[in-house]
C-alpha cells in the first residue's frame, strides 16, 4: 500500500472515531474537525511524499 492510502486511511478512520466518541455535538463541530483532520492529512503528504 502506498502512503497516500495509509495517510487516507489514517484520516478515514480519525473521522470515524470523532463520530463516534462524541456523537451529540453539533455538525458544525463534525465540520470543523473533518477540515482539521483533513489539514493533518495534507501536512503529512506534504512531509512524506516529498523526499
Amino acid at each position: 500500500m502506498n502512503k497516500t492510502r495509509i495517510i487516507y486511511l489514517l484520516w478515514l478512520v480519525g473521522v470515524i472515531v470523532w463520530n463516534f466518541a462524541f456523537p451529540s455535538v453539533p455538525p458544525i463541530y463534525d465540520v470543523g474537525m473533518a477540515v482539521a483532520l483533513s489539514g493533518f492529512s495534507y501536512g503529512l503528504n506534504i512531509f512524506f511524499l516529498n523526499d
